[in-house]
Parts: structure tokens; sequence; C-alpha cells
């Protein structure tokens, strides 16, 4: 898999990139969970999310934010980090110059992040986010919601409750056309552990309904 190192706002990024194998695939960028809390681009479910895009033909970005691995810069508490997932949406897209779609995907604070780029961004018309943490940071941005997409909690966690996460999803507003969905996975606490693989089967399972993807 290509290392690659992208201009940020802070100096240089660190990333994983993959592209597709087809001209005009569409751009995906998977943003890691909290960077004061050991998250990092290669994080389990980061990785897997990777290649649940990948495997569907997107081509597929993963890196760290400021002050991760490689990355420079110091951690800015989203503000910062927001600037940095913008400028790989940059990146992706110049060298995707014939994408045809962009989706954003994140785990808890990079779900954070992912949906505040999602209001910033017009062209991004699908997203994921695992274990947002609607409870410790606002998503009233979301108004109203440009684009649809899946928010997936697991039952256990205690670091964002599910009740209190669904509870912040269902006041979000949405734009005409546009769908929230909502999967909770039984058993799974805020790091899924043990549930990796009902996670990513639930993604993989919504990314093939919305691409329209029929599997034998």
């Amino acid at each position: 898999m290509p290392e690659v190192i992208f201009n940020g706002p802070e100096g240089r990024l660190e990333g994983r990139y993959q592209p597709a194998k087809k001209k005009g695939a569409p751009i995906a960028i998977v943003l890691h969970p909290h960077p004061q809390f050991g998250g990092t681009m290669n994080n389990q479910i980061v990785y897997q999310l990777f290649y649940t895009f990948l495997d569907r033909g997107f081509s597929v970005l993963r890196f760290n934010f400021r002050g991760v691995g490689r990355s420079e810069g110091v951690f800015d508490h989203g503000t910062g980090e927001l600037s940095d997932a913008a400028a790989a949406l940059d990146w992706m897209q110049a060298v995707n110059p014939d994408a045809r779609s962009c989706w954003i995907a994140g785990v808890s604070f990079g779900a954070w992040i992912g949906m505040q780029l999602l209001m910033r961004r017009p062209e991004i018309e699908g997203f994921v986010s695992i274990a947002a943490m609607a409870n410790r940071y606002d998503f009233s941005f979301l108004a109203p919601c440009p684009s649809s997409g899946l928010f997936v909690h697991g039952d256990k966690d205690r670091v964002a409750p599910v009740n209190e996460v669904i509870s912040v999803i269902d006041k979000v507003k949405v734009q005409k056309g546009v769908k929230l969905d909502h999967a909770v996975i039984e058993g799974a606490n805020h790091f899924f552990e043990n549930r990796v693989d009902q996670l990513v089967d639930t993604v993989g399972g919504y990314l093939d309904r919305r691409l329209g993807i029929v599997k034998d």
C-alpha cells in the first residue's frame, strides 16, 4: 500500500493511499479516532473501513491528523484537524480529478470531524459515522444535513451511550431526499472489541445498497 505525504495547513501529513483500478472511480477518506487517546490511521476500525471502501471500487485515503505519527503540527482540539481533513480531500481530488463522487467516513472523534467537513463540502454525497460522540461534541451544525449516510453505534458504548447519540441524531433536520440510517451493534462497546466483523458487515451492506451492488 503506497505511503503518501501531502501538504497540510501546519506541515506535512502522512497517509496511506490506494487508487481504484478503474478511472473515474469514487473517492473516500477515512478519519481516525482522537489523537490524544491513541487514535491513528492504523486503528483497526479505520483499517477495515479503508478496505471496505477499496473492495467496492473506491480510491481510498486514510491519514494521520497533525501531531500523529509522521504528520507535522500539534493537536488543535478539532479546529486544526478539520483543516487537515479538508487538505486531505483537496489532495484526493487533485490526484483523482475524474472522480464521480466522494464519501467521508470517521470513527469517534473522526466522525465529528467528518460531519463538519460534510457541511463545508457539497461534493460529499455519502458518509459513515462510527461511534459518533454526540454526547460530548455539538452536532447542531447539521442543520440541515445535506447528504444521506449511516451512523453506527454499539449498545454497550459507555463513552458515547447509544440512547444519547440517537436522541441527538433524531433532532437533526435533513434536506429533501436525504436519509439518515442508524445501526446498533449488539454487545459492542465504543471500540467494537470482538465486534469489528459485525461492524464491517453492517457498513459493507449499507454501501452495497447505496451503490446498487448486488452480491452473489
